[in-house]
């Protein structure tokens, strides 16, 4: 799948876009917080956490991979919550994201994120873009969809607690570059969306069921996507039958005049 670069914009255009991220909340938000999130896109998994049971923040998660993660807003917010950095915000527009405790280390005190766990978990972040360093994730400048790469990330998040490498949790936040044809576009976040789903199938967390009826969480995709028809028929034949549940989500955070959404899919059944 090629991506194609970023075309300039028109002056009409550009004036546009200027003043429309001028009255944007979260691109000021994002401007101001002292997380300095790189991407406006980060408010939008924080939202999604916060809305829909925190899923990044539960004890037993073990691993993240975080797909197209250029320029790292999606895997800087995944840090946070597994204690990896010390950055996050203190206002109302950041959504809570961590509370403050002191903690004494040798003889001092200092201030640590509140997490049951800290400095828990592997995240694994791809992208063909290089991506600056962000403390606990590992970066990997490279295509999900070459042959090795699946090797490669199960290598990666391999760990005493998660001995197989598999993912607990694979994000997708990607988008081509727009043509200005519904149909075309329409097109290419399908084709984003099978390779996603191909690449999440061979590396999630399977949910099982033990033998006094407990079942375990299974693995959750979190896919970006545009609505169109064919967009709900790969749900139907790909997402409903290989999930527990699957949840369509328009955050807040994203902008009203877009046709974005996202597929929050839990527990999956590892039938493909």
């Amino acid at each position: 799948m090629s991506f194609r670069p970023t075309l300039p914009l028109h002056k009409k255009s550009s004036t546009a876009w200027l003043a429309r991220q001028s009255r944007d909340p979260f691109v000021k938000a994002r401007l101001s917080s002292p997380s300095s999130y790189r991407s406006r896109a980060a408010y939008k998994l924080i939202e999604l956490n916060n809305k829909w049971g925190c899923f990044l923040s539960r004890p037993s998660l073990r691993s993240v991979v975080d797909l197209g993660a250029a320029p790292g807003g999606w895997s800087q917010v995944v840090a946070e919550n597994f204690g990896w950095t010390h950055e996050a915000a203190d206002n109302e527009e950041d959504f809570g994201l961590r509370e403050e405790t002191k903690v004494q280390k040798r003889g001092s005190w200092s201030t640590e994120p509140m997490n049951k766990t800290t400095r828990r978990g592997k995240i694994v972040a791809l992208d063909l873009l290089p991506i600056m360093p962000i403390p606990g994730v590992q970066t990997l400048q490279m295509d999900f969809l070459a042959p090795s790469s699946a090797r490669i990330v199960r290598d990666a998040l391999k760990s005493p607690r998660n001995p197989e490498g598999t993912a607990d949790i694979v994000l997708s936040d990607m988008a081509a570059n727009f043509s200005g044809s519904k149909i075309r576009d329409s097109q290419m976040s399908l084709d984003i969306c099978h390779a996603v789903f191909d690449f999440a199938k061979g590396a999630l967390t399977v949910r099982t069921v033990d033998e006094r009826g407990k079942a375990s969480c299974g693995g959750i995709l979190l896919l970006k996507h545009f609505a169109h028809p064919l967009l709900q028929e790969f749900r139907k034949e790909h997402l409903e039958p290989n999930f527990h549940l699957v949840h369509y989500i328009k955050p807040e955070s994203s902008r009203a005049d877009s046709a974005e959404g996202y597929w929050l899919c839990r527990g999956w059944l590892g039938r493909t």
